[in-house]
C-alpha cells in the first residue's frame, strides 16, 4: 500500500496552540498515535467554536466523522506547545474537510491530517446537506 501524503492548503481558517501534556506520551517517550488523534478532536473544536458552532450544532446540522488520515513527519514530546493550522477545504454538499499542520515550537513539522467531515441527523440516522448559511462562512474559509 502507498504511503498516505496529506496535502495542506495554503490558506488557514484558524491556528492554536496545544501542549504535549505526560500522559499523551506512548512506550517510545514520543507522542502517541491516539493522544495525537485527540489533540486533533480537541482543535477541530476550538476552530468550530471559534466560528460559533459545536459537533452537535452546526446551524442545524451535526457532525460526524467519515474518515481520517495522518501523515507522521516527526516526534513530539513532553514539553512542546503544537501549533496546529486548521483550514476547510473540500466543502461540497454534505460536508467538508479539516486539515490540520500541525508544527512545534522550533516551526518542525510534527504531522499533517485531514478528517472528512459529515453533516448528520441524528435524530434521523441519516446524512443531511450541509446548511447554506454554514457552507457560505466556511467557503471564504476555505
Amino acid at each position: 500500500m502507498p504511503r498516505i501524503k496529506v496535502a495542506i492548503p495554503d490558506h488557514v481558517s484558524f491556528e492554536t496552540a496545544i501542549p504535549v501534556r505526560i500522559t499523551d506520551l506512548n512506550y517510545g517517550a514520543h507522542l502517541g498515535n491516539d493522544a495525537l488523534l485527540s489533540i486533533l478532536h480537541e482543535a477541530r473544536l476550538q476552530l468550530l467554536k471559534h466560528f460559533g458552532y459545536t459537533e452537535l450544532d452546526l446551524g442545524g446540522a451535526s457532525l460526524i466523522m467519515a474518515d481520517v488520515a495522518i501523515e507522521y513527519k516527526g516526534e513530539g514530546f513532553y514539553g512542546d506547545v503544537l501549533t496546529l493550522k486548521l483550514a476547510f477545504d473540500d466543502v461540497h454538499k454534505y460536508g467538508f474537510d479539516i486539515t490540520y499542520h500541525v508544527l512545534n515550537q522550533n516551526g518542525k513539522e510534527v504531522a499533517r491530517a485531514k478528517t472528512g467531515m459529515l453533516c448528520f441527523n441524528y435524530q434521523e440516522r441519516k446524512l443531511m446537506a450541509l446548511p447554506n448559511e454554514v457552507k457560505a462562512r466556511i467557503e471564504t474559509k476555505a
